[in-house]
């Protein structure tokens, strides 16, 4: 079976928000240079979707783009559906970081047992 085409459509910009560089990098685990996260709404078969992705520049609020949609499945759009970033499998740094301090204080718990 083929894929169906994608169809074309206009987004409308939401909201523009500047988001730091150091909380992007802890919550997906990794640095990026895209340092806006841009909300858009779009219709599709006659039906309002809202999306949003990481921009390296700022889009003025109700600004309009071209994207494409995927019609079996109208939420699955160009701009965040191919956009999403690859950590390579793994879990994002703050996760690694969470499961680092409860083995810390689990160890740091059963040496204070030994000591009494």
């Amino acid at each position: 079976m083929t894929e169906p085409l994608w169809i074309s459509t206009q987004a409308t910009v939401t909201t523009c928000r500047f988001q730091s560089p150091a909380l992007t990098t802890l919550i997906i685990g990794f640095n990026t240079n895209e340092k806006f996260r841009i909300t858009f709404d779009y219709y599709a078969h006659g039906r309002l979707y809202s999306d949003e992705f990481q921009s390296p520049v700022a889009i003025p609020q109700n600004e309009t783009f071209a994207i494409t949609y995927n019609p079996l499945n109208p939420q699955q759009n160009s701009r965040t559906w191919h956009s999403v970033p690859s950590r390579g499998g793994g879990p994002p740094l703050f996760l690694i970081g969470i499961a680092g301090s409860v083995v810390l204080s689990l160890i740091w718990l059963a040496m204070l047992r030994s000591c009494s």
